[in-house]
């Protein structure tokens, strides 16, 4: 389905945000990209969608391909009726609109009936929606904002859905639940999911394979199985040390870091 090769993206023609990343989605798996803030993760995202024009970047080298055809140079409609549908980081919801408007608006690109059906599947899957559906999209709780942001995702029935940091605010236990309806999805409709997670341990648990970059490249990818074995991901990923304790996070911060995939 959805296959990066080696994209080169720059911004203002002078900063190189990505370097030579590559990464895969087929259908129903839910991959993972994993690295630190300024790593270049949302990036890769915009590219895919089509949406680096705004800040003034550029896919400068390589290939991304959906179904074997070629998204670099389409315009963001394009590629949101080709099936991508991306959830940005901080939910960028139309405020002063109702939540209702909002996800009208996420079912743009489909006719009448197709949009009732899938407004009333979003309601099926979010209750809480539902319940707020005539409210005022600014004023709702960061979790409902999350709910109203991936329901209006959802509209227009995506085949590969682009997650940036779904947790990012959330008390643990209501990001278990949006957690559990994304795998959820995977499974029933075979939809694809990339998500960018900063929880690493949580994207992990649900995933099928996992990215991790670092300076705008990715650095190493494995099974989650593998990965959270790996001592180097161990300790600066899931906050393990060396023994196999929980270490410190503001210790993890300043440590200086020896990774082997770096020297």
């Amino acid at each position: 389905m959805l296959a990066v090769s080696n994209v080169q993206i720059n911004y203002d023609n002078v900063i190189e945000a990505v370097r030579e990343a590559s990464l895969r989605v087929g259908p129903g798996e839910i991959v993972t990209l994993l690295g630190s803030n300024g790593a270049g993760k949302s990036t890769i995202l915009k590219g895919i969608s089509g949406v680096l024009y705004p800040e003034e970047g550029e896919i400068i080298g390589g290939t991304i391909t959906f179904d074997g055809e070629s998204l670099v140079g389409r315009r963001p409609d394009e590629i949101v009726r080709a099936g991508i549908i991306m959830v940005p980081e901080g939910r960028q919801l139309f405020e002063p609109l109702t939540v209702e408007e909002n996800l009208l608006m996420g079912g743009i690109t489909r006719d009448r009936a197709e949009v009732a059906e899938s407004l009333e599947r979003v309601f099926t899957i979010f209750p809480r929606v539902r319940q707020k559906r005539a409210a005022i999209a600014g004023y709702l709780s960061g979790v409902e904002q999350q709910m109203v942001a991936i329901g209006r995702a959802l509209m227009s029935r995506p085949r590969l859905l682009m997650l940036d940091e779904p947790s990012l605010g959330l008390a643990p236990q209501i990001v278990a639940e949006i957690f559990a309806v994304i795998v959820d999805l995977a499974a029933r409709d075979n939809l694809g999911v990339l998500l960018v997670e900063q929880n690493a341990e949580l994207a992990l648990s649900i995933a099928r394979y996992g990215y991790i970059i670092e300076n705008g490249r990715v650095v190493l990818d494995d099974t989650p199985s593998k990965l959270m074995q790996n001592e180097d991901v161990r300790e600066f990923y899931l906050g393990f040390g060396k023994t196999g304790h929980r270490r410190n996070m503001r210790d993890v911060k300043h440590y200086k870091r020896r990774k082997r995939w770096l020297s």
